[in-house]
This record gives C-alpha cells, sequence and structure tokens, in this order.
C-alpha cells in the first residue's frame, strides 16, 4: 500500500510540475504574441467570391486602398500613431475602396483579428490576434489577401528592416531567422493556434 501511494505521489508531483511549466510557458507566449502584435497593423481584404473577376477586383481595392493610405501614414512613427490615423479615415479608406470596387458593397472596420502564421522575407509572424483594417466585399465569400499596412509592408517585396525598426529586441528575433529562437518561435505560433480554436 506505502508503495502504491509512494508511486501516486511521485505521479502527482509530476504532473503539478508539467502544469506549472505548461502555465508558465503559456504566460510568456501570450506576452510575446501581444508584444509583436502590438507593434504591427495589418490589412485583410476579402473578395466577393473566388470568381476571377472578383479576385481582381479585391486586388484592385487593395491597391486603392494602400494607395490612400500612403501618405497619410508617412508620419506614424508607432503603431499606436498609425492606428489612430486609420481610424480617422475609416470614412477616406471606405471611399478609396468603394471607388475600386465597381459597385460592390464595401465594409471597413479596424479590430483586432485572427491571423494565421505568415512568412515574408526574413522573417515570420505567428498565428495570434492582430489590430486588423478589414476591407470585406459583398458577401466576401471569397480567398483573402493580408499583409502588413504598418509598417508598410504590402510591396512584393517586404523589408525585415522595417519590422526590426518597430519591435523590441527580443520579438524581433523571435520573429526573424535568427539562431536559436525556432522553438521560441513555434512555442508563440502555437500558443496564438490554440487562443484561437478554445476562442472558436
Amino acid at each position: 500500500m506505502k508503495n502504491y501511494e509512494n508511486r501516486f505521489r511521485i505521479w502527482e508531483s509530476a504532473a503539478l510540475i508539467a502544469l506549472c511549466i505548461a502555465l508558465c510557458a503559456g504566460t510568456w507566449a501570450q506576452a510575446r504574441q501581444n508584444a509583436i502584435s502590438s507593434d504591427l497593423v495589418r490589412l485583410h481584404v476579402i473578395a466577393v467570391s473566388d470568381d476571377e473577376q472578383e479576385q481582381e477586383i479585391k486586388l484592385r481595392v487593395r491597391d486603392a486602398v494602400l494607395d490612400y493610405l500612403e501618405p497619410v501614414l508617412k508620419d506614424a512613427e508607432n503603431s499606436r500613431e498609425a492606428k489612430k490615423i486609420i481610424s480617422d479615415h475609416l470614412n477616406g479608406i471606405a471611399g478609396a475602396a468603394a471607388m475600386a470596387s465597381e459597385g460592390r458593397a464595401v465594409k471597413v472596420s479596424l479590430d483586432r483579428e485572427h491571423y494565421p502564421t505568415k512568412s515574408y522575407e526574413g522573417f515570420s509572424l505567428p498565428a495570434g490576434n492582430y489590430e486588423s483594417l478589414k476591407i470585406v466585399l459583398g458577401e466576401g465569400k471569397g480567398h483573402n489577401w493580408w499583409c502588413i499596412v504598418f509598417p508598410p509592408l504590402c510591396l512584393e517585396a517586404a523589408q525585415a528592416q522595417q519590422v526590426k525598426s518597430v519591435m523590441a529586441k527580443e520579438d524581433y528575433a523571435i520573429v526573424s531567422d535568427s539562431d536559436g529562437y525556432e522553438l521560441r518561435f513555434k512555442l508563440v505560433e502555437l500558443w496564438g493556434e490554440l487562443v484561437d480554436k478554445l476562442g472558436n
């Protein structure tokens, strides 16, 4: 009986230690994901459908929105300023999108939204919730398109240096290709996916 009790206590202690480690890892991953996402503003454009013409219009809307945002965001020094500017210009953004949408209904919002892991040139962003300028065309049932609107990385060649300039050193090391940070990136990525699944 004593041997059974001793074995049970060992397993109980191991389970408690594992739980503590998991909670600490989760807390760290949530803090890192929040820090990474707070430095960026993403752009998300969703097409009416997957019809070829609708996908082309989605890209025209994207270009019109980026053309509108380029001059108004040029003086933003951080994501807080960028969010404020975008929020103040939602009507103008909606107008630019509507002009390019060829009569499709346009819905524009600025809110937090879940994104999957996305790789760019020189860095990757872990899955998680990010501040997002979201543009939905019509019923929004088509493939979407996304990028980073602050710092401005919606061009073909996303420059890692621009992300580095707005992120804390540790956070940039996690999202970049820095040696030794792959496990940390994976932990943040898995945590973001878990939070999204639990939220749904």
